[in-house]
């Protein structure tokens, strides 16, 4: 066989291997048995209660069979036994700010936006996420493809609750038809989530609400035109980023326009918690059952913080996103004082405000955001996120509920989130305590999905150096099948060509990183 034929061959053997997928990815997995006894081990359960010492779980047909004291619950014979000493299980994380891409900011252009669906859901189950919403999308059928690939068992991955595309403004004036018939579109295709997004106007928002009620779905919100309060009275269910991106409380708000994010900030930042705004705000949030998702580590990437960047995000890169990263990370480092301390202001507050909502009885959720200029991602960044809500005054019990069970609660999730007899088995299993050193939620050791433990090293290093690779598998979607796939790629090694993938630019700078804050600078000069 020539050179030729040996190359198509192999094309052959790849393009074979991707469309029938592995079955079960057993080089990821180091605990699995039809019975698992996890044994004298600390327990966080995530409902917020204190953690009990020396307890033993029984794991069977992916569920807790038996949770207690050890030496109280009887170990099913046949069952393997890890011994836990000195380390805690947790529930799984349920990440509610999550995406399957990454964004590096670049000067002078529009953000650089890529899809990476596969790597990403590995190291969110690295970190012990086990379950997340995606927030927002850049490649909607990527993201439902990785979902059910995850669903049967093809990769390892959280459980996805896929939202759909960002529901913008339609036109000059309003459009409220036409948002109600994006909702039902994405619905009818499988999402299970929607975002409303910065220019969605309070007729459009109203829509969009409605729709999803309609089918039993839930909405969010990245607002801007439209203010928390009126998205309250509107019905939406969630609101992103919380109260530092509310434009009802800048003085210079417009009915259905988005002001400057700038001259938001620089208003915003002046404020206190205890202001009568933000406390009607909170108020108005907690009596209509709106939750509200904390995002703390993207905040605090824009603040010049030491070591707030995980060392390992250009390891985990691949090659051509390297050198942006690296230039999004100078001109951060680059950035101006008052730039950084204005951003850790902001930071400040709304740490403040989230204690202040918990305290009220408000529902607090948790993710990463892994956008802004690039400075958090995947998996890290959840972990990163209760290590700030604890500095935030949260207790670590407390951050962790949040991060686990009231997630899964809003996502009706009732079988995840919290570890009890009869729930599923999403757990992570930690070196160390992280009710005394919260901290230690980074000592994963495994994390166990439905059962099944996943080595979170493994998981890791399968993705080092691939994170916003080319991906020739999206040759596939474009056939009919994997044959039409071959041809396609047999043509294109005869010319010489090959298909290049592009990120989708769905957005343009939401965290103004090219001016923060006009509305203080103006005050200095």
């Amino acid at each position: 066989m020539d050179r030729r034929g040996r190359g198509v061959a192999a094309a052959l053997t790849l393009l074979t291997a991707i469309a029938c997928g592995e079955k079960h990815p057993v080089k990821f997995t180091s605990l699995t048995a039809p019975v698992i006894a996890l044994t004298h081990t600390r327990v966080v359960d995530g409902t917020g209660r204190p953690a009990r010492d020396d307890q033993t779980l029984i794991v069977q047909g992916g569920k807790i069979a038996a949770i207690g004291k050890s030496g109280a619950v009887e170990i099913p014979k046949g069952a393997r036994i890890r011994d836990l000493t000195g380390k805690t299980v947790l529930p799984g994380l349920v990440g509610m700010h999550e995406h399957l891409f990454y964004q590096i900011e670049r000067e002078g252009s529009s953000p650089l936006v890529t899809s990476v669906p596969e790597a990403f859901a590995k190291l969110y189950l690295a970190a012990g996420v086990t379950t997340i919403r995606t927030a927002g999308t850049a490649d909607f059928d990527g993201d439902l493809r990785v979902a059910q690939q995850i669903e049967t068992g093809a990769q390892p991955g959280p459980a996805i609750d896929v939202t759909g595309p960002y529901l913008n403004a339609i036109g000059e004036k309003p459009s409220p038809d036409k948002v109600a018939q994006a909702v039902e579109s994405a619905a009818d295709q499988g999402a299970t989530s929607f975002k409303a997004y910065t220019s969605l106007r309070s007729a459009e928002l109203k829509a969009a609400i409605e729709t999803a009620h309609k089918r039993g779905l839930r909405v969010t919100g990245h607002l801007c035109a439209v203010g928390y309060r009126e998205a309250a009275a509107l019905g939406i269910d969630n609101i992103e980023h919380g109260i530092i991106l509310d434009t009802e409380l800048y003085s210079g708000k417009k009915p259905d326009e988005c002001p400057s994010q700038s001259d938001v900030l620089g208003e915003v930042m002046q404020m206190n918690v205890s202001d009568a705004a933000i406390q009607r705000t909170i108020n108005d949030l907690v009596r209509r059952g709106v939750a509200v998702t904390s995002t703390l580590a993207v905040f605090e990437s824009f603040t010049g913080r030491d070591h707030v960047i995980d060392p390992q995000i250009p390891a985990l890169l691949a090659s051509r996103l390297r050198t942006p990263f690296q230039a999004a990370l100078k001109r951060q480092s680059d950035s101006k004082d008052d730039r950084r301390r204005s951003w850790a202001q902001l930071l400040h507050l709304e740490m403040a405000f989230e204690r202040a909502f918990v305290a009220a009885g408000g529902r607090l959720m948790a993710g990463v955001d892994p956008t802004g200029w690039g400075g958090v991602i995947a998996g890290s960044g959840d972990q990163r996120e209760l290590e700030l809500l604890v500095e935030a005054g949260l207790t670590p019990e407390a951050a962790i509920k949040v991060a686990t069970l009231n997630g899964a609660t809003f996502l009706h999730k009732h079988e995840t989130g919290t570890i009890d007899r009869d729930h599923r088995a999403d757990l992570i299993i930690v070196r160390g305590d992280p009710t005394a050193h919260i901290g230690d939620i980074r000592n994963v050791e495994i994390v166990m999905k439905e059962g099944v433990g996943y080595d979170p090293a493994a998981l890791r290093d399968s993705v080092t150096g691939s994170v916003g690779a080319y991906d020739f598998r999206l040759l596939l979607r474009w056939p009919a099948n994997a044959i039409m796939g071959v041809l396609l790629l047999i043509l294109a090694m005869q010319i010489s060509r090959m298909g290049r993938r592009r990120g989708r630019h769905y957005y343009g700078d939401p965290w103004n990183i090219k001016g923060l804050p006009k509305h203080e600078r103006k005050k200095a000069s």
